[in-house]
C-alpha cells in the first residue's frame, strides 16, 4: 500500500506499508529506487521516523534510497496487537529490509534504533554494509538499586504511563521534559520539535516503548549486546552526545572500543536527540561516513 503523509509545515514524505502478523508498519521511502539503501531506525517512546529523521531523510534521499519505518505503536504504525519486544523489532527490521533492500544496507539508528542497528549487524551481518549508532541503547547497565527502580517503573502503569500521560496537551511540561531529557544546548527549530512531540503524544501517548520496558529484567538487562559487539565486522561509526542523560557517554565510548576498527564522534554540548539538536552537523557526519569509499 502506498500513501503520502505530511506533518506541520513539512514537505510530503512518501510512505508504504509493510504487513506483519501484529499489524502494519508505516515506512517512509524516499530517494532513487536504484540508489544504495539506507535504513533509518528511530528511538523508543515518544518518537517516530519523521520526528528523529525529519532533516536527515531529504538530505540522504538525494543519492540514497532512504527507508525509515515507524516502530510498532509509534507514528503511523498503529494499531498493533501484542508486545513489541526485542524479538518483534528484530522481525520488523528484517521484514523492512526484505521489502526494500535486495542486498546489504547502510543502517543508521538512534537510541532504541541504535540497539537494533547493532543487533542486526550481529545477528545478520550479511544485511549490513556499514552502520551508524547514535547514543545507542542495548549497551547499558545500572547500579543495583537504580536498576531495580527502573524495572519497577517499567512494570508500573502509574509510573510508566499514567504520570507521563499527564504531559499530554501541556506545552510547558512537554518543553521542560524535552529540554531536560533530550537536548543539552540550543535548537534552532525548538518550537517545531515541540509541535511534533505534542502531536505524537496526542495520538500515541507518552509512555515508554514496549522494547524499553521489556529490555530490563529484575536483576539484569534482558537486552545486553555488549558481549557480542566484537562480532561486528562491518565499518561502524558511533556518535554520542557528551551531555546525554539517557545514555551515559562512557557506555558508548566502551562500546565503540569493543567493535573492531569502529570510529567514535563525541559531540560536546549535545544531548540525546542529536539529529534534532544539530541536524546539519550530524547530517554531515552521517553522510561523510556512509559515502566514504574506505570508512
Amino acid at each position: 500500500m502506498n500513501e503520502n503523509t505530511t506533518g506541520p509545515r513539512d514537505r510530503v514524505f512518501h510512505r508504504e506499508r509493510v504487513s506483519m502478523p501484529e499489524g502494519d508498519l508505516s515506512v517512509v521511502v524516499e530517494g532513487p529506487e536504484q540508489a544504495p539503501p539506507v535504513l533509518l531506525l528511530s528511538g523508543g517512546g515518544v518518537d517516530s521516523a519523521t520526528l528523529s529523521w525529519r532533516h536527515l531523510i531529504p538530505d540522504l534521499a538525494r543519492d540514497h534510497r532512504v527507508i525509515a519505518p515507524d516502530w510498532p505503536k509509534q507514528g503511523e504504525s498503529t494499531p498493533w496487537e501484542g508486545i513489541a519486544d526485542h524479538a518483534t523489532l528484530r522481525r520488523c527490521v528484517l521484514a523492512v529490509l526484505d521489502r526494500f533492500a535486495s542486498g546489504p544496507a547502510r543502517v543508521v539508528g538512534l537510541s532504541q534504533g541504535g540497539a537494533m542497528t547493532l543487533d542486526t549487524a550481529i545477528e545478520h551481518p550479511d544485511r549490513v554494509e556499514r552502520l551508524v549508532a547514535m547514543c545507542p541503547a542495548g549497551i547499558l547497565e545500572f547500579p543495583p538499586v537504580v536498576h531495580q527502580a527502573l524495572w519497577l517503573v517499567a512494570r508500573s502503569t502509574l509510573l510508566g504511563s499514567t504520570l507521563p500521560g499527564m504531559m499530554i496537551g501541556d506545552r510547558r511540561k512537554v518543553e521542560a521534559f524535552v529540554r531536560r531529557s533530550l537536548f543539552a544546548g540550543p535548537v534552532d527549530d525548538f518550537d517545531r520539535v515541540i509541535d511534533e512531540v505534542m502531536a505524537e503524544m496526542e495520538v500515541n501517548g507518552a509512555s515508554a516503548s514496549d522494547w524499553q520496558n521489556t529490555s530490563i529484567g529484575p536483576w539484569r538487562m534482558n537486552v545486553d549486546l555488549r558481549p557480542r559487539l566484537r562480532e561486528i565486522t562491518c565499518p561502524a561509526l558511533f556518535v554520542q552526545g557528551a551531555e546525554d542523560v539517557g545514555v551515559p557517554p562512557a557506555r558508548t565510548i566502551a562500546a565503540a572500543k569493543a567493535v573492531p576498527h569502529a570510529r567514535l564522534e563525541l559531540l560536546a554540548g549535545h544531548g540525546h536527540w542529536l539529529g534534532r539538536q544539530s541536524p546539519e552537523r550530524v547530517g554531515r557526519l552521517v553522510r561523510d561516513f556512509l559515502t566514504d569509499p574506505a570508512p
